[in-house]
């Protein structure tokens, strides 16, 4: 009787690990630059998150006479693989909501004019592509924290293709309720 009970717990234990290292689909807005994010569920482990809203630029040089930025409207897809879920669920630490750390093939792409501040890129278009690592944490209160840091292909349309560096941060709120 104690070897049934035994295995009958050991198979609900480890079902329901399994069933919670799922990823699942979400969506947020992001208030530090504003965005609405919405992340859908590939696979067991993966995600496809699309991110519609704004981005920041930031450029300081000498031959500036003082530093300039401008946020841009930005479209961001990024192909997410949380590779440390059952790490997470060992150590009891929350994976629900899709909190892990992640790689991920990042493809942005944002308007040359900006919305607000005064860095004119005299391009009609820049983007980026390239891979990223980061980590997202939803919270309780379904606060959300997402950094994501990369190296790639910057473009834009009237130079050649670039090194660039991709640095992302959200900061918000995931709308909704866990399931």
């Amino acid at each position: 009787m104690n070897k049934i009970l035994l295995s009958t717990f050991t198979f609900l234990f480890l079902s329901f690990n399994i069933q919670a290292q799922e990823t699942t689909d979400q969506f947020s807005l992001n208030f530090l630059i504003p965005s609405a994010e919405y992340e859908v569920s590939t696979s067991a482990n993966s995600t496809i998150d699309l991110m519609l809203g704004a981005g920041f630029g930031y450029h300081d040089a000498s031959y500036l006479d003082k530093p300039e930025y401008g946020v841009y409207p930005q479209f961001q897809v990024q192909y997410r693989h949380y590779y440390n879920l059952k790490k997470r669920a060992q150590k009891d630490k929350k994976i629900s909501e899709n909190s892990g750390n992640y790689i991920a093939a990042s493809a942005t792409i944002s308007s040359g004019e900006p919305i607000i501040g005064d860095m004119q890129l005299n391009k009609d278009y820049s983007g980026f592509l390239g891979p990223v690592w980061g980590f997202q944490r939803v919270y309780n209160s379904n606060f959300k924290l997402n950094l994501n840091l990369g190296v790639g292909m910057g473009f834009n349309d009237r130079e050649d293709p670039y090194f660039a560096t991709h640095i992302g941060l959200q900061l918000g709120f995931k709308i909704g309720k866990e399931k």
